[in-house]
């Protein structure tokens, strides 16, 4: 009898093991079977969310045909401490095995709706864009400068919480007070701004944020930023540099930064005043007299500069004063800074502008006087024609 109960005994075992291992079988080919979604979709996995949330999200959500299935997959690849916070983009079709590796992979998040906040000279504006899953194509949903009345689309948006990542692109060459200002009218940002930081000392860039981020934070940010890029290009200075201090080069990059918009020509102008700083000439910059009016607090003089100004002495009047202004104008972007330790060796000492959005250069008065009178001509025929 004994014999029979254990043959029977290891029958069921048998049939059990086979049983187990068809199971296992089934649920590897369901975890590697093409997934149930018709449609790119965007997913978040919440911070602080267990497998179980994000298993049972899946499967509401379209992404898996079964929660218990894609949770034991996970589990069984020992994954289930690999799940990374975010907001992620699942394509059509994806597996279970695929979703797995898009949900532990970390890295920048994919975000369905992206507002990008931009302060320039003129002002801060934000657009608001919505991502189309699997098209790698966006639509925008609003426009609007800061100050304005929200949209529809973005408050809404907002009053229902959607995960929404912004971007603030802080335009080179801003004052320290613009960007300050732009930062105090971003309707996602909150805490006060007690001072405004050193000019210079912020760096220009684009920072993701958080809605809610602290804007001292966001400052905090920019100026370790300012600090590591002035560090890096002070390490590969030229030897020729007229500077001589890390703080100099941040006053000299800032000038350049305020004379010319056109990449090419940064380094082209950074020689016209190390020459000058060299020869002991007087810089004659437009925008440190400017500064010098304003103290970086406006969007611009709104006006030319008067004889008079140009003739008052300032800390800022580099046509009265020798050599570098006290502090930076602006602040400086990397290759400004760059420009400013590195310049391209040339004899230039003057330089207008041409008409075309950047600037001739000239080594004597004479030169430097022709273009002048080339570019008063493009200028009075262009307010002609206004």
């Amino acid at each position: 009898m004994w014999k029979a109960i254990a043959s029977n005994a290891l029958t069921v075992l048998i049939v059990l093991l086979i049983a187990v291992g068809v199971a296992i079988g089934w649920g590897q080919s369901q975890f590697n079977a093409d997934g149930p979604l018709e449609q790119a979709k965007f997913f978040e996995v919440p911070r602080g969310a267990s497998l179980r949330d994000v298993s049972q999200k899946l499967e509401s959500q379209g992404a898996v045909s079964s929660a218990m299935i894609f949770r034991l997959g996970v589990e069984y690849s020992d994954r289930a401490q690999d799940l990374k916070f975010g907001n992620y983009e699942i394509p059509a079709g994806a597996t279970m095995a695929e979703i797995l590796d898009i949900v532990t992979k970390g890295g920048p998040s994919t975000f369905r709706f992206v507002a990008s906040y931009v302060i320039r000279n003129s002002g801060a504006e934000m657009r608001f864009r919505e991502r189309i899953p699997g098209t790698g194509e966006e639509v925008v949903l609003a426009e609007f400068k800061a100050g304005e009345p929200l949209p529809e689309a973005y408050s809404e948006a907002v009053a229902a919480d959607t995960p929404i990542v912004y971007r603030i692109g802080v335009a080179e060459g801003l004052s320290s007070w613009q960007i300050a200002e732009g930062l105090r009218a971003a309707d996602f940002l909150e805490g006060e701004i007690a001072s405004t930081p050193a000019e210079g000392s912020l760096a220009p860039d684009t920072y993701e944020v958080p809605r809610g981020e602290n804007r001292a934070d966001i400052l905090a940010r920019m100026a370790a930023a300012q600090e590591r890029i002035l560090a890096e290009e002070w390490e590969n200075r030229s030897e020729d540099a007229a500077v001589e201090t890390p703080e100099e080069a941040l006053i000299l990059a800032s000038i350049v930064e305020k004379e010319t918009g056109v990449a090419e020509e940064r380094k082209q102008v950074a020689s016209v005043f190390t020459n000058r700083l060299r020869q002991g000439m007087k810089l004659q910059t437009d925008p440190t007299v400017i500064y010098g009016i304003t103290n970086g607090e406006s969007n611009g003089l709104g006006r030319g500069i008067r004889q008079s100004e140009l003739r008052r002495e300032t800390p800022y009047n580099t046509y009265v004063i020798n050599g570098l202004p006290p502090t930076p104008i602006a602040n400086p972007g990397r290759a400004a800074i760059e420009a400013a330790l590195n310049p391209d060796e040339t004899p230039f000492i003057f330089f207008v502008a041409d008409g075309t959005g950047g600037h001739a250069f000239a080594v004597t008065i004479a030169e430097h006087n022709a273009n002048v009178a080339k570019w008063r001509k493009i200028e009075a025929e262009r307010n002609a024609n206004n």
